[in-house]
């Protein structure tokens, strides 16, 4: 009998799909390794944390928050109200939306457009918040400004959530009947509602529970909406500063401009100019608000798009001192820096007027061209050659006249007497015709 012994193969001579899994094993041990080495110098160092729902960027090692958006768009300090644990009835029910339903009061923060709109729960963070909420506003519409007065015109609540519109609401009325219509044939149909009426302007706030809506009266209401909107009996200018920091708030109330502030808070702050003129500065325009009268200090504001961009005040006797530094936007940005922190503080003064450089001793600004730096054109060393002083070359004078120089026998003609009329050029000879001798006979010689 025979007996075939197969041998075993060594471990050198696996198949390739063991070498291909030993090198991923490899390449996977090295990138774990890796990761394990940036994890431990990432944590030797400084960390950054980054909120995707708030916007919020904090450095782990010093806990300071290093995000920069505008401080209307950061997250609410939650509210402190009590709320029972009851459920809401519904005579409760009922008086909670008769006492809220038309009540008025001041936009805190900017509300935007749309069917969603902002959602605050209860004691607690607002949703959105950080860049989210800026790109809400961005891509919906602003429907309220801060300051601006709102409406609560309708008061809708469900299970778990209060739903409040402002201003008439984000969704239009009858949306669902505008597309239904009633008729006897294809052409007598008519929409069950009618009327072009122009788009919703309104806003939403959604207030939310979180098992069920609890028994409240219409003032714990109004404290749970104070992140949002106040209530507080104010005026327009109150309500506008009362949602901008301390610095920029006692500029406004103390009527002066500060580089930065936008149209707004110039109508708030000083009221509407005296004169309004629009003039361009190169290829940008901008609008001229002048505000006082001489004698006394006139003030000259310069806007561009929507932002101030320059302030200049005259005073008699006095250089017109210029102000360029943006100082608004630096403390509307959540961590307050400003934007510049180098540059030097303090009113400019202008020179007499107004002149950037001396003319005797400074050349002129280079008009702009299209040409790179550098480049030279055939024509450049024509101008170059134009300016060069040369000896100036007198015309030469022509030799008198001297008689019979003429070598025709005609006679120089005399130099024309300007008081007499020229007379007119007479040939210098006559031409004389050939006569024929005629002979008696009747022949010619």
């Amino acid at each position: 009998m025979i007996r075939l012994i197969v041998p075993r193969r060594p471990w050198f001579t696996r198949p390739a799909l063991s070498n291909g899994c030993r090198k991923n094993g490899l390449v996977l041990l090295a990138v774990v390794c890796l990761f394990a080495f940036l994890d431990v110098t990432a944590t030797a160092g400084a960390q950054i944390t980054i909120d995707s729902k708030t916007g919020t960027v904090t450095n782990e090692s010093t806990g300071a928050q290093l995000n920069t958006v505008d401080r209307r768009y950061q997250q609410i300090t939650p509210t402190n109200v009590p709320l029972t644990k009851s459920e809401l009835d519904a005579k409760t029910r009922l008086d909670l939306i008769r006492t809220i339903t038309a009540e008025q009061g001041f936009a805190m923060r900017p509300f935007p457009k749309g069917h969603r709109g902002l959602t605050l729960a209860a004691n607690g963070k607002l949703e959105p918040a950080g860049e989210n909420y800026v790109a809400m506003v961005t891509s919906e519409g602003l429907s309220a400004k801060p300051g601006d007065r709102v409406v609560l015109s309708d008061i809708k609540i469900e299970h778990s959530k209060i739903v409040i519109d402002l201003n008439g609401g984000p969704d239009q009325r009858h949306r669902f009947l505008r597309h239904i219509q009633l008729g006897t044939g294809p052409g007598v149909m008519n929409p069950v509602v009618q009327g072009d009426d122009q788009e919703p302007v309104g806003a939403r706030i959604t207030l939310t529970f979180p098992n069920h809506v609890p028994e409240l009266t219409g003032q714990e209401v109004k404290a749970l909406l104070a992140p949002l909107i106040s209530f507080d009996v104010k005026t327009p200018i109150q309500a506008f500063t009362d949602t901008l920091p301390a610095k920029l708030k006692d500029a406004i109330l103390n009527h002066h401009v500060l580089v930065g502030m936008s149209t707004d808070m110039v109508l708030f702050a000083k009221g509407q100019p005296d004169n309004k003129t629009r003039e361009m500065d190169g290829q940008m325009p901008f609008e001229e608000w002048m505000y006082g009268k001489p004698p006394k200090d006139v003030e000259f504001v310069r806007i561009n798009g929507n932002r101030v961009i320059r302030v200049e005040v005259a005073k008699i006797g006095e250089a017109p001192a210029i102000f360029t530094k943006d100082e608004v936007e630096g403390l509307m940005r959540t961590d307050g820096t400003a934007l510049e922190t180098n540059a030097a503080s303090g009113p400019r003064i202008a020179k007499v007027g107004d002149a950037e450089r001396d003319p005797n001793t400074q050349s002129p600004t280079a008009p702009p061209s299209l040409r790179n730096p550098g480049e030279k054109l055939p024509q450049d060393d024509d101008k170059l050659s134009a300016g060069v002083m040369k000896p100036v070359q007198f015309p030469k004078e022509k030799p008198a006249a001297q008689p019979g120089a003429n070598p025709d026998g005609e006679p120089d003609a005399a130099p024309a007497d300007s008081t007499q009329p020229a007379a007119p050029a007479t040939p210098a000879t006559k031409p004389q015709m050939l006569q024929t001798p005629v002979v008696a006979g009747g022949g010619s010689a």
